[in-house]
């Protein structure tokens, strides 16, 4: 008979140890599990709430139309701001394209033609004495016809270079009486010269009021041009009826060369509608939009269209009237408000 093994206290004290602490190992793997999925059921109702606040915020009717209904304290937050569109009336509008001209060939006629002018003047001054003093036969006939042809030299290329200046320019700025200052605000930028051709084949009758000049940035205000006359030729490229307009002073920079947008202002009844600000208008999902406020605490996106643009924003005629009251301030906000519950 085999006498059984004995254990060691130290051993049983080792088994004993390692239970314990697999057991409270247990406890606190079983506690924080427990908490992790509490703490992510928390987590998902808190975001779900947030949801339903976004969503009971935001109101669709039927019709497409939608309404985010904000309290005061929220506008405030938000840092929303309201104001009355002002009516207004845009005058009956031709659309052309426009392009800065280079004026430095202009500068080049304008001082040739004052030399000729003042050669011209010295040799008709010249046969005036000669004749004078060939009259009291102090001068003799062959002095005075070298005289004439001079003075007659003279007097043909000044009428070659006003031809010249004619037909590049027009016969308005060609028969200008201040015609040496124009030229020289021309190159010194302080004005310029537009000339707007309207699209092939489209033609007007009588002269246009004015034009309203835009640059490639939707953002930038428009610039107000004064009409000079037609354009003495047809552009080859655009092959359109043309306009020769003025920008003075030139406060927006434009420089030769700037393909313009235009907008050419013709006599007839304008037409009525209102001025949307700038910050008014946001942008989403290819069209453009604004925030009516329809109630105290309700703000209704619009979808509008920007017909024309002005000094202080955009021409609306349709779908807004004066003295509602858009969003100016914030409406950016307002519309990350009403997405915010589609993500």
């Amino acid at each position: 008979m085999h006498p059984k093994p004995m254990v060691s206290a130290n051993v049983v004290c080792s088994l004993g140890t390692n239970i314990t602490l697999c057991l409270v190992a247990a406890f606190l793997c079983g506690a924080g599990c427990s908490k992790d999925q509490s703490g992510g059921a928390a987590n998902k109702a808190e975001s779900s709430e947030a949801s339903k606040e976004s969503e009971s915020r935001v109101k669709r009717g039927t019709n497409g139309e939608v309404t985010v209904t904000l309290d005061a304290a929220t506008q405030k937050t938000m840092g929303l701001q309201t104001a009355p569109l002002e009516a207004t009336s845009l005058p009956l509008e031709v659309k052309g394209y426009g392009r800065v001209m280079d004026t430095s060939p202009l500068a080049s006629v304008v001082a040739e033609l004052a030399t000729s002018e003042a050669a011209n003047k010295a040799s008709q001054a010249e046969l005036e004495r000669l004749k004078t003093l060939a009259a009291q036969s102090n001068a003799s006939e062959r002095a005075v016809q070298a005289a004439q042809a001079a003075a007659s030299r003279d007097r043909a290329q000044v009428e070659s270079i006003r031809s010249r200046l004619l037909a590049s320019w027009g016969s308005v700025i060609a028969g200008r009486s201040d015609l040496p200052t124009f030229a020289q605000s021309l190159i010194s930028q302080q004005a310029v010269v537009v000339e707007v051709d309207l699209p092939a084949g489209q033609t007007i009758k009588g002269q246009p009021n004015g034009a309203r000049l835009s640059t490639l940035d939707p953002e930038s205000p428009p610039v107000a041009a004064q009409f000079i006359g037609p354009a003495p030729a047809v552009d080859p490229q655009t092959q359109g009826q043309g306009f020769l307009f003025q920008v003075a002073p030139n406060t927006s920079h434009l420089v030769p060369g700037q393909n313009l947008s235009a907008r050419l202002e013709m006599p007839g009844e304008p037409r009525p509608g209102v001025t949307v600000p700038r910050s008014a208008v946001v942008r989403y999902k290819g069209a453009v939009w604004v925030y009516k406020q329809s109630g105290e605490d309700a703000f209704q996106r619009l979808e509008v269209s920007l017909e024309a643009p002005l000094t202080e924003g955009w021409f609306v005629s349709q779908g807004l009237q004066p003295q509602d009251k858009l969003v100016i301030a914030g409406a950016q906000a307002l519309l990350s408000e009403e997405v915010k519950g589609e993500d």
